[in-house]
């Protein structure tokens, strides 16, 4: 690329936002890598091609999100991408079983994160010249169809895919764009227990098969390095055997 392009994925530490930060490095982009364990971001930011910052960041916290885009501002004073990765689910239990606190949990993470972050990158990127940007939500196969005890992590994205809509839509005045990736069966440290087996909507165990991570970063990066004049709304990426078609 001929000018700096600044990208900011959460979740950086590991999985898909390791695999995301990496390549976005490979294809030009500086990265911010945020994250809640600076330790793993900086072994991370150590694999990287091009300059990268680290910050420690808990993105359901609404001032730990303050910070980190304000540091965003310091060293680069702009953003070109916001990859909204971070996420987390709550153990496999049955609706009446799961805790205020776990349904919360999940909901600050997933969705008030990923609008945390938004509501921050919007600001810049309607401030910036050339005004503008690209935001990529990380949804899930999740906001189509749920895998049986999942009610806080299938309606937190489901609520992603809400506030995906919306961005597009309040973002097309000031040239920012939002994208949905959902994954299917990514390997990654969260998903490596599908291979022992997950619980299926006929209430069965039965192993999955995954995908390799490098093919979601590759993903993302054919996303972030179209024009703004051009978006993929919503792309599903996803092991090519899992049961999710025929599933729900």
């Amino acid at each position: 690329m001929s000018e700096q392009k600044v990208a900011l994925v959460t979740g950086a530490g590991s999985g898909i936002g390791a695999a995301s930060t990496i390549a976005l490095s490979a294809a030009g982009f500086s990265v911010v890598l945020a994250g809640r364990r600076l330790e793993r971001l900086e072994q991370v930011a150590a694999s990287c091609a091009k300059e990268t910052l680290t910050v420690e960041t808990d993105v359901a916290d609404a001032g730990s999100i303050q910070r980190l885009f304000d540091k965003v501002r310091d060293n680069f004073g702009r953003l070109d991408l916001l990859f909204n990765n971070a996420g987390g689910g709550a153990p496999p239990k049955s609706i009446e079983e799961i805790t205020v606190e776990e349904w919360r949990r999940v909901i600050d993470v997933n969705l008030t994160g990923s609008f945390l972050c938004t509501r921050e990158a919007f600001r810049i990127m309607k401030e910036q010249a050339p005004q503008g940007g690209r935001i990529i939500n990380n949804g899930s196969i999740s906001a189509h169809v749920p895998r049986p005890g999942s009610a806080p992590y299938t309606a937190s994205k489901h609520g992603v895919t809400g506030l995906t809509r919306s961005t597009s839509l309040d973002g097309r005045a000031y040239n920012i764009v939002c994208s949905q990736i959902d994954i299917g069966n990514a390997l990654t440290e969260l998903t490596a227990r599908m291979g022992d087996g997950v619980p299926q909507a006929d209430g069965s165990i039965r192993p999955e098969p995954t995908m390799d991570v490098t093919h979601v970063a590759e993903a993302i990066v054919q996303m972030a390095s179209l024009p703004l004049s051009s978006n993929v709304q919503f792309m599903t990426i996803m092991a090519s055997q899992m049961p999710f078609i025929g599933r729900g």
